[in-house]
């Protein structure tokens, strides 16, 4: 059973739903400075997201996994919510197709020319690759 003195609420929004709500005694996602973990009572924080994968950690149960691309979280000694311009469970991913978006952006980078947004191109690969790990 788990600790309830570690268990903190987790909210996961995006524009279209409420991705994801429930508890959890850790959450760890990417931000634009790296990546971070949270547990209960961590310090107030409101924070850049980049692309990656979200894990929620409860304890005696399946990790949680889901795909994020771009948006805000904040962080609260109680609760973390995700404000999340895409969120993605890994049954909703295509895979051949994020293989594709994932070989498109590799080509752009590598053969590059004035008319390629490289800035563009690596976040294009970015969410690709999550996608992909994320429906693995």
């Amino acid at each position: 059973m788990a600790d309830e003195t570690r268990i903190f609420s987790v909210e996961i929004i995006t524009p279209d739903r409420v991705f994801y709500t429930g508890e959890a005694t850790m959450i760890e996602f990417n931000t634009a400075a790296g990546e971070l973990g949270v547990y209960k009572k961590h310090i107030p924080l409101t924070t850049v997201l980049a692309p990656g994968i979200v894990k929620i950690h409860k304890d005696g149960e399946e990790d949680v996994l889901a795909a994020v691309h771009s948006g805000f979280a904040e962080i609260l000694p109680e609760k973390v919510i995700i404000l999340a311009e895409i969120a993605e469970w890994p049954n909703e991913i295509d895979r051949n197709r994020a293989e594709a978006a994932r070989k498109r952006a590799q080509e752009r980078l590598a053969n590059k020319t004035e008319a390629v947004d490289v800035k563009r191109a690596e976040l294009a690969l970015r969410k690709a690759l999550v996608r992909i790990d994320v429906a693995k």
